[in-house]
């Protein structure tokens, strides 16, 4: 059972007594190690009081030795000066923390043992006191993987998934010994990363849950279409949800918006008709008239788009109007201020991610922080507008924004930061084979004995829809701290840069993206910053093949990591979850062999590659699945090009298990430092292993 003594604790806070601070051995400030990288804190999921006094945000952290990450629940007041823990993890992790509509409790999502099994939605007072399980509902009925207050508090509005799925877990677990049922598969779409396999009964549906009578009730009539985002209005009477109503949604994107009468068994109404993907979150007005969306593209560009800003009338009457049409940038997260006038979003853009306010009458969009960062997330209530900030020396920490201002409001860091010497990402452009500005950064080591030109690292980031910006990098600091310069380049593809853009490599993957990345590698050649003597090149999913693609193009880079990618995108047709985009994008492989022969130029043309490769993958990746990597490294162990493969049993796309994104990192260390450096060091090597592998038989 969580605990917590809000009351008692505050009381304490406030007359008890300073204590003497014990002597601690100072910590000599260094550069990033290995160690460090598990001390971080991730600071998240930021939600402003209704009365805007206090902000709940959760606090995660790992730990090496459980091999396991805990979320805890935490406050901060808003003027910054009371900082209080609620939950300490002892019994399970939470997320998902929201606030009352009165205030008076404060709401999670957690698995930990209670009446029900499984994710149930918990509730603790804020006045103090221990939290107790709020809904119970039993995994026959569905798992919980989201929740909203209704304005009274008397319902919470649950989005539930119902349906048979297999986790990939499940078959290469060797402990498992008990019977899994055969999987019939009947839909398109049949597999997702983390989910796993998906039956025809798997959906995600819109309930009602009574709290006074524990009661759950389906929302909507039928149950054949998924519901996501579902958001009562502000008088309760209605609930907007995003949902696919097409003939065969797995073939396509085309969401829409939707509101229903908050009753059980409700016929919904559409609201917009848009033949592309209307996504949440969705925020409606404070006078219920409008309700903000997201709007997307049309599937054939499903990797290459920006989200747009755009209200609809809350009854259906007239067209969706998109306020950022203009704009040109993607937007995130839009929140209505108390006025109704205008609307804070997040606005991805070259290199930075900032609030921004959209005016809802002339669509005029003003950035709200000027310096340079990253905001991953942002709550506003009653003027309070709390943001998630992070910066190149900084992860992330929750800051005020009032006046123009931004004001720190927590440090949960700050220990971390005080024992280390980091480096800064610095901007950088060149130009492309074409004339088109490339920007990107470049992190230049400061560490003793480092000189120009310094080894360089070009670590590729993956989507291609994503940017490299100005938020704190484990993998640059670890790198800089090894003496190397760390170069990221947001190639055509990457968003921040407009849609015209972000489309430039639709359906001619490996062309523009190598000129941009070969400009900027020449650039910090030619600026003296880099030897390029000692080279090396990397990256995670597209950033693995677009590493695939440079290694293929020049033989300049001495070594060169390629995780989670695909040399040959024919070899995952059908067993990714990509199905819609090799449709769309690169059309079938029985109608459009040249296409796929073309984009499979690093595997068709391996004869070419003469840089020493390694080769990543997890065995539960169903995003980008490890046979993308095998093949390649297949055809370079075929070509007697030095190369090794690494395989994580149970990993997804994105690793969760503490101990494997360590070895990971050390595997890293070990290539380029053998390849680039000329180190005598062994791949295998791990200053841990032995120790903790003798630990394990004894």
């Amino acid at each position: 059972m969580l605990k917590t003594r809000l009351g008692l604790l505050l009381l304490f806070l406030a007359f008890a007594p300073v204590a003497p601070a014990i002597a601690q051995t100072a910590v000599k400030p260094h550069p990033m190690t290995l160690k460090d990288v598990f001390r971080v804190k991730d600071v998240g999921n930021p939600k402003v009081s209704p009365d805007g006094k206090w902000v709940l945000y959760t606090v995660t952290k790992t730990s090496l030795k459980k091999d396991d990450h805990t979320t805890t629940l935490w406050m901060v007041s808003w003027d910054g000066k009371q900082d209080i823990q609620l939950t300490y993890g002892y019994n399970g992790s939470v997320s998902t923390p929201e606030w009352s509509p009165d205030g008076k409790y404060i709401s999670f999502l957690s698995d930990q043992k209670g009446k029900a099994k499984g994710s149930q939605v918990w509730v603790l007072p804020r006045s103090g006191g221990e939290a107790r399980q709020l809904t119970d509902v039993d995994k026959k009925q569905g798992e919980i993987e989201g929740y909203r207050w209704s304005p009274d508090g008397k319902q919470l509005l649950l989005t539930v998934h119902v349906g048979r799925i297999v986790s990939a877990n499940a078959f290469n677990d060797a402990k498992e010994k008990k019977y899994i049922e055969p999987i019939v598969i009947q839909r398109y779409l049949f597999k997702q990363d983390i989910r796993g396999y998906i039956t025809a009964s798997s959906h995600t549906f819109l309930y009602l849950y009574d709290i006074a009578t524990n009661k759950m009730q389906k929302l909507t009539v039928g149950k054949k279409f998924d519901e996501t985002a579902g958001v009562f209005s502000p008088n309760g009477k209605w609930i907007a949800f995003v949902s696919n109503h097409t003939a065969e949604p797995d073939r396509n994107i085309n969401t829409d918006v939707f509101v229903v009468a908050a009753k059980a068994g409700s016929e919904p109404k559409q609201l917009t008709h848009y033949t592309g993907a209307d996504v949440g979150p969705l925020a409606w007005s404070p006078n219920g008239k409008w309700i903000a969306f997201l709007r997307g593209g049309h599937v054939k560009y499903w990797q290459y788009q920006e989200d747009r800003l755009a209200v609809v009338a809350a009854d259906g009457s007239g067209h969706a109007r998109e306020l950022t049409a203009a704009f040109d940038r993607p937007i995130h997260d839009p929140q209505w201020t108390p006025n109704g006038k205008s609307i804070i979003a997040l606005v991805t853009d070259d290199r930075n991610r900032y609030p921004a306010s959209i005016d809802v009458a002339t669509d005029k969009v003003t950035r709200l922080v000027e310096t340079e960062g990253v905001s991953w997330a942002h709550s506003g209530r009653d003027g309070h507008e709390a943001v998630l900030w992070t910066t190149d020396t900084m992860p992330s920490e929750l800051f005020a924004w009032s006046d123009g201002h931004m004001r720190q409001l927590t440090h949960q860091n700050a220990k971390l930061l005080k024992d280390l010497v980091l480096a800064k990402a610095e901007n950088m452009h060149a130009t492309s084979k074409d004339g088109t500005r490339v920007d990107g950064l470049i992190t230049l080591p400061d560490v003793p004995g480092a000189k120009k030109p310094y080894p360089l690292l070009f670590w590729i980031h993956g989507g291609p829809q994503g940017q490299d910006a100005h938020a704190f990098s484990p993998m640059r600091q670890l790198f800089a701290a090894r003496g190397y310069a760390v170069l990221n380049v947001n190639y055509r593809g990457s968003d921040g840069r407009g849609i015209a853009f972000q489309k430039k490599i639709w359906g001619n993957w490996g062309v523009y993206e190598v000129q941009d990345d070969e400009a900027c590698v020449n650039e910090v050649i030619r600026e003296g910053l880099v030897d390029p003597k000692r080279m090396g090149v990397g990256g995670w999913s597209y950033g693995a093949i677009s590493t695939d693609f440079m290694i293929a193009s020049t033989n300049e880079f001495k070594a060169a990591s390629a995780g989670a990618g695909v040399g040959d995108p024919l070899v995952l047709y059908g067993v990714d979850e990509y199905i819609n985009q090799y449709n769309y994008e690169l059309g079938v492989p029985w109608e459009h062999l040249a296409t796929y022969i073309k984009i499979g130029y690093p595997f068709f043309h391996a004869n070419r590659i003469h840089t020493p490769t390694l080769f990543m993958g997890g065995t539960s990746d169903f995003n980008v699945p490890v046979e993308g990597g095998e093949q390649m490294y297949e055809a370079l162990q075929t070509l007697h090009v030095p190369s090794a493969l690494i395989v994580y049993p149970q990993q997804w796309h994105g690793f969760t298990r503490p101990t494997y994104i360590r070895d990971r990192y050390q595997y890293w260390f070990n290539w380029y430092d053998k390849w680039v450096l000329g180190k005598k060091v062994k791949l295998g090597y791990r200053p841990w292993a032995n120790k903790e592998m003798k630990k394990k038989a004894d």
